[in-house]
């Protein structure tokens, strides 16, 4: 008898050597990951990207790159001017041809919960001259267009158009002078005429006078620019 519990006292001792061993082990390997997880806890979080923020175009055909590819339009090179200037904007173009202030005050409350923007151009008018539609009911299109803006929050540039004096002189002042007056009770940006660095260069037009060709859509871009720059700060 005494013989076994020698012999079972002898071994005992390593088999406990090696538990004390492994606890140690353990031991230490928690306090490793501890020291881990409070190191990454308190390691600052990286600081958030700057939110994109986005210009959403609302016109007719002029910004719509009637009669050329999209990608030659004035809009379209405004988007890519702001990836090289202003890297975290983008644009939206949601003008379509022979667009009315009516048709755009009818689509803006969906477009504007679509993208979002921050920045709303509102280039429409021009079809309503040419159809001979009343001053009166453009203006009360526009102005709905620019609350509906400001209601959501977004900076707006309006863009204005002016007639040929083949509409009567009292129509084409009335045409003018509503996007001065919006322009004033809104207090929004104001660019008075789109075409005005082209507009008595019939070389600058299409066969059809009324638009645009590719080559001078830089031209408008510069014309728009200095009008729109100030609002992406």
């Amino acid at each position: 008898m005494g013989g076994w519990k020698n012999t079972y006292a002898g071994r005992r001792r390593p088999v406990q050597c090696a538990i004390g061993l492994i606890m140690l082990a353990w031991v230490l390997m928690a306090s490793a990951l501890a020291g881990t997880a409070m190191a990454a806890t308190a390691r600052p979080a990286p600081a958030p990207q700057q939110a994109a923020g986005t210009v959403l175009v609302m016109g007719d055909s002029l910004s719509a790159a009637y009669g050329m590819a999209a990608d030659e339009g004035w809009v379209s090179l405004l988007g890519e001017r702001l990836a090289s200037r202003a890297p975290a904007w983008r644009v939206v173009n949601a003008s379509i041809s022979g667009e009315t202030t009516a048709g755009g005050a009818s689509r803006i409350v969906d477009a504007l919960a679509r993208h979002r923007p921050d920045v709303v151009v509102i280039a429409l008018g021009a079809n309503d001259g040419l159809r001979g539609l009343p001053t009166h009911d453009s203006a009360i299109n526009l102005a709905r267009m620019i609350g509906a803006a400001h209601g959501a929050g977004a900076e707006v540039l309006l863009v204005g158009m002016q007639m040929p004096p083949n509409l009567g002189a009292a129509y084409t002042r009335a045409f003018e002078q509503n996007y001065r007056n919006l322009a004033d009770r809104f207090d929004v940006a104001l660019l008075p005429f789109l075409l005005e660095p082209i507009a008595l260069d019939r070389d600058a037009f299409q066969d059809d006078n009324l638009h645009p060709v590719a080559e001078v859509q830089p031209r408008l871009l510069d014309h728009v620019w200095p009008s729109l720059e100030p609002l992406l700060d």
